[in-house]
């Protein structure tokens, strides 16, 4: 009678087939004991937890005290301690530049106790995660519009908080963040002599951000595409404004030398000059 198991046999590959299968099997057993050994729940005190959390975090491991500060919400949630934690997580998430995570963090703990004396903290939280994600002008500002209404609105909330006095400095670094962005598009159009587009711009930043360093350039720049356009009118409106808020700075200088041929300093009485414009456009 043939051997029914002797090498290359279909009931040989068969067995082969069947003790691979155990194998994986036990393979599979073993790597799933391992990972629940790994994730296993083993409820503990809040108390425990918590401080095991804040050891953590003040001996410099932020990312490992984020998740602890996650396992109290998740072991007690409905205890003190769970709201503690959340912002407590948050901040951790904050320190290990894992912004997106804490301000989800933050805004969670926004929704779910919007009247806790700790809400001003969790909204200059959300705002500083954005604002220290602020990218150079020469990339997209978006972040830079989200930081600046962060910033915003805790200074709206909480005028009289500590947050809010670092919110505002914020607020005008990030105001001159956004009006150079808008400068750098304009020269770009005033470079190419797409002159209207330019305007468009330079005027964006005199409306919207008169409090910033761009202002001066913005209000030469308007005059230099009307000059372009052959708008003399409105390019003297324009050095005209220059010269009454910025009478001594180096942009007015440009400005009044393409105006009229002459690159000097501003003389006594060129003074009348801007002064006589600036009556006849208010």
């Amino acid at each position: 009678m043939p051997n029914r198991f002797r090498p290359g046999t279909t009931v040989d590959r068969l067995r082969r087939c069947a003790v691979a299968l155990l194998v994986s099997a036990v393979t599979a057993v073993l790597t799933a004991a391992c990972s629940s050994d790994e994730e296993v729940y083993v409820e503990r005190p809040v108390e425990t937890i918590y401080n095991q959390a804040m050891d953590k975090l003040l001996a410099g491991d932020s990312e490992p005290a984020a998740k602890d500060f996650d396992e109290v919400e998740r072991q007690h949630p409905y205890s003190v301690w769970a709201r503690k934690s959340q912002l407590m997580a948050a901040y951790s998430q904050y320190l290990v530049n894992n912004y997106d995570e804490a301000i989800l963090t933050a805004r969670r703990f926004l929704q779910l106790h919007p009247g806790n004396r700790d809400a001003p903290y969790a909204y200059y939280l959300i705002a500083i995660s954005y604002y220290e994600q602020i990218a150079d002008i020469g990339r997209d500002q978006k972040i830079t519009e989200l930081a600046l209404n962060a910033l915003s609105e805790v200074v709206g909330r909480y005028p009289s908080s500590e947050y809010a006095r670092d919110a505002r400095l914020k607020i005008d670094l990030a105001s001159d963040h956004l009006a150079g962005k808008e400068m750098e598009i304009g020269r770009y159009y005033l470079q190419r002599g797409h002159y209207g587009a330019a305007i468009n711009r330079f005027r964006h930043v005199i409306k919207f951000y008169q409090t910033t360093s761009h202002v001066p350039e913005a209000l030469h720049r308007l005059t230099e595409a009307y000059l372009s356009l052959g708008i003399q009118d409105e390019a003297k409106n324009s050095a005209a404004m220059l010269g009454y808020n910025y009478p001594g700075s180096e942009w007015y200088l440009d400005s009044y030398a393409l105006l009229t041929g002459e690159d000097q300093r501003i003389g006594q009485e060129d003074q009348s000059w801007y002064s006589e414009m600036w009556d006849s456009v208010f």
